[in-house]
């Protein structure tokens, strides 16, 4: 595969202070996921130009990129996402958007952190587009968006996905500090096996998302090679909805109602 040349203005080093000074605040609270940027942006040295060169080594790769959609502007458009059929992707997708209220945009705008991400760039775009696809991964995999544990085990399937340490870094550091909060494996255990079923799955990210929204979304995991993550259904039983949530503030909250009113 050829190689494509850095990021323009890029050092080519990465940045372990500002990646450290993030961890520990997204440790302390996982819901802040500004932090998240900063470790990608500190630690996903290369990765730009690495995933770009996959995407259009292929005839699909490349009419996509040719194309170059962004997809943040379709997933917003409320249109867009009500078309799609009961049993598809979209319609997981819809139906996930309504119960966790997340959205494209959310993304989009706590990324506005990291000034590279926005500009006129194939690289960049391809960035955006990771970020923007995220959500319908948590769709795809089954991991949860709304607790630490499904985030964590999302993370560490992207990391085998497209690589980048700031993913490994994340997943890693929430697997450590879970074995102290959870006074088990199980936790570890999950995201170690998002990492295996990342590696096991296609490379997503050269996906037509567009189409696959139309897809039946059990045909879709068999034809992308997704599998059930069991060992991380097991620890969301186990461990109950606190402990799969350690890192989120929200638990918190959700332990006293009174308090979310």
């Amino acid at each position: 595969m050829a190689k494509l040349p850095a990021f323009p203005g890029t050092s080519g080093r990465r940045d372990w202070r500002t990646a450290f000074d993030a961890i520990r605040k997204l440790m302390a609270n996982g819901d802040d996921t500004t932090q998240v940027f900063r470790i990608m942006r500190a630690l996903n040295v290369g990765n730009g130009p690495k995933n770009y060169a996959r995407l259009i080594a292929t005839v699909e790769g490349g009419r996509l990129a040719s194309e170059h959609v962004e997809l943040a502007e379709r997933f917003s458009d409320r249109a867009f996402v009500r078309q799609f059929a009961p049993g598809t992707v979209g319609a997981a997708y819809r139906a996930f958007l309504e119960t966790t209220g997340y959205s494209a945009d959310g993304l989009v705008q706590v990324s506005k952190i990291d000034s590279d991400d926005q500009v006129a760039h194939p690289y960049a775009w391809f960035g955006r587009r990771v970020r923007d696809t995220h959500d319908i991964w948590h769709v795809l995999t089954g991991y949860k968006a709304d607790e630490s544990l499904g985030e964590a085990c999302l993370v560490a399937f992207s990391y085998a996905q497209v690589g980048g340490l700031g993913w490994a870094f994340i997943g890693g550091a929430a697997a450590l500090k879970s074995l102290s909060v959870t006074r088990n494996t199980l936790f570890a255990r999950a995201v170690w096996e998002g990492y295996r079923n990342g590696r096991r799955a296609r490379w997503i990210s050269g996906e037509d998302y567009l189409a696959l929204l139309a897809e039946p979304i059990e045909s879709a995991r068999a034809r992308l090679g997704i599998v059930t993550p069991t060992a991380y259904l097991k620890a969301q039983h186990v461990l109950g909805a606190e402990l799969a949530s350690y890192l989120s503030a929200r638990r918190d909250l959700a332990a006293t109602p009174e308090l979310a009113n």
